[in-house]
């Protein structure tokens, strides 16, 4: 796609949402529409460097739409309410289920192809497997009130597509991802971002314990992906717009949490020193103690670039971002 085609970006002042921008600006595109709650100050360093053609509030984007009738080639739908410590489902349904089915009639409308933030939370305790199989959809049963959001928007576009549907779509199910704009995050950042700050302030960091007698304390896996490396993926699928359909979006590598913690102490050159406490009991029994992403479905379609290793990803992020305390 030519970089003077006309972009939708929701949920850019956000942690993946401000990274992409910063990414497509790299690429050479500059006409994007951004749009989000743009209320919270500590979002503003996320975009205010960046380049952009005009800012739309959130609430107002369809009215907005309906009234200037702006000319868009492509929408990266990633707004979403994201907090899995929040359990009103109805706070979840309004921005992730029915914003959403408002973005894609929109798309389907306007003949605009649609990427959007989908989400590994879907698959609940991971006991149906983590395969992006459209089959699988109906059956999976997710955690927590986002998890579920998630996944009943992912039910409603398969089942929709069948009688309206964008020229091209992909629902992305982001594993868990981790760089640089997440400062605004609090508690729902990554253990990176906060193993690092504890490490800087105490030398030492606090992981969960594990409550499972098959998992020890640290062992807990993750999928983690870096952002530049879901960014590289969003573009390629700007780019490409190859099968539409639900794709996941991690490494396909689950590594654990006492990994992901060595690599910070390795990246500031400190000794590995970890201690347990207990995990807080409003999330014990919806916790996901092993996530990996079936990628073979990305890779098949096409995609072939390597994703970071946790290692990697861990280094660039701490070091260029982390320790100078600057946005991408």
């Amino acid at each position: 796609m030519e970089a003077n085609k006309k972009i939708l970006l929701t949920g850019a002042a956000g942690f993946i949402g401000s990274y992409l921008l910063g990414y497509l600006n790299e690429k050479g595109f500059e006409n994007i529409y951004i749009v989000d709650a743009f209320d919270n100050e500590k979002k503003e360093q996320n975009f205010h460097q960046k380049k952009f053609i005009e800012k739309i509030e959130r609430d107002q984007l369809f009215d907005w739409l309906e009234k200037t009738k702006p000319t868009i080639d492509f929408v990266f739908h990633l707004g979403a309410r994201t907090d899995t410590t929040e359990f009103d489902y109805a706070v979840h349904e309004k921005l992730n289920v029915i914003y959403s089915q408002k973005i894609w009639h929109y798309c389907a409308a306007k003949k605009i192809p649609l990427v959007y933030a989908s989400s590994a939370a879907t698959y609940g305790d991971g006991s149906l497997g983590y395969k992006d199989d459209h089959a699988l959809i109906q059956k999976l049963q997710p955690l927590n009130p986002y998890g579920i959001s998630k996944n009943e928007f992912d039910k409603w576009a398969l089942a929709t597509t069948e009688i309206e549907a964008p020229p091209f779509w992909a629902g992305l199910k982001f594993f868990n991802v981790y760089g640089p704009n997440e400062y605004h995050k609090g508690r729902m950042a990554s253990m990176i971002f906060h193993g690092y700050h504890q490490i800087m302030a105490s030398g030492s960091v606090k992981l969960f314990k594990s409550h499972r007698s098959d998992y020890a304390n640290g062992e807990q896996l993750r999928d983690f992906i870096y952002v530049k490396d879901l960014a590289e993926v969003c573009f390629w699928f700007l780019q490409e717009q190859p099968t539409s359909g639900l794709y996941n979006l991690g490494t396909g590598t689950a590594r654990s949490f006492k990994d992901l913690i060595a690599a910070v102490f390795t990246a500031v050159g400190k000794p590995t020193n970890i201690q347990y406490i207990d995990m807080p009991e409003d999330i014990r029994d919806k916790y996901q103690y092993f996530t990996e992403a079936d990628m073979q479905k990305l890779r098949k379609t096409g995609y072939t670039a390597p994703f970071h290793s946790l290692e990697e990803g861990v280094k660039e992020y701490v070091q260029n971002f982390l320790v100078k305390n600057i946005h991408y």
